[in-house]
């Protein structure tokens, strides 16, 4: 098992919690938590395969996933106490969980072919689409439409990861570069609380 899928899995890991927690809290019955933590989990990487029509689905082709998820999701009914305080530890897994996804969707979209730009976006959505899909059933406003620099985040350390991919560097030194710059980019604009800035008025009037 190498570096990278050993991070996607703790980042679906994370995913699954944090999409657990949120289910619990609207109390929503067993299935119901089962499937939040599964589209938060495995959501974004699912719709990006099916835009590139990608077979099999990524979580299909591998069962580790699945077991991943089911297993936190016991794991955050049995500790959900001790969980829902750490938010430190939680945004580090999450944040580890966007910086991969993001790569392995955008390298995922490059493997077919798509434009670099295309393939960019597919990284994207492969690392933030979960937590849309998460936030659209339990009734929230998706969190990157209204707060935190999040998608912005993936699209840097995705730019970064095109631009060494023009030059000879060692594959796993590549990826853990870019991804570290999605770090980066999130850690900083949580500690200092940046925000895109909002549409308020027309760009033209006073």
């Amino acid at each position: 098992m190498n570096i990278i899928y050993t991070l996607d899995i703790v980042g679906t890991f994370a995913f699954a919690i944090s999409g657990a927690l949120v289910a619990m809290k609207k109390s929503f019955d067993l299935f119901g938590v089962v499937i939040i933590a599964f589209v938060t989990a495995v959501g974004g990487g699912m719709m990006r395969d099916v835009l590139i029509n990608a077979h099999p689905i990524n979580w299909i082709s591998d069962l580790n996933y699945v077991w991943t998820i089911l297993i936190a999701v016991g794991f955050t009914f049995l500790f959900r106490s001790k969980i829902a305080p750490l938010r430190k530890t939680m945004f580090l897994f999450d944040t580890i969980g966007i910086s991969v996804f993001t790569l392995l969707g955008l390298e995922k979209g490059l493997a077919y072919n798509l434009h670099p730009f295309l393939a960019l976006i597919m990284g994207m959505v492969s690392a933030v689409f979960g937590g849309v899909l998460r936030d659209v059933l339990t009734r929230k406003v998706p969190l990157i439409f209204k707060k935190e620099i999040y998608a912005f985040a993936c699209l840097g350390g995705g730019l970064v990861y095109l631009i060494l991919a023009n030059f000879n560097i060692n594959k796993d030194l590549h990826f853990v570069v870019s991804a570290a710059v999605v770090f980066i980019i999130r850690s900083i604009a949580v500690k200092y609380k940046l925000e895109l800035p909002k549409v308020k008025n027309d760009a033209l009037g006073k």
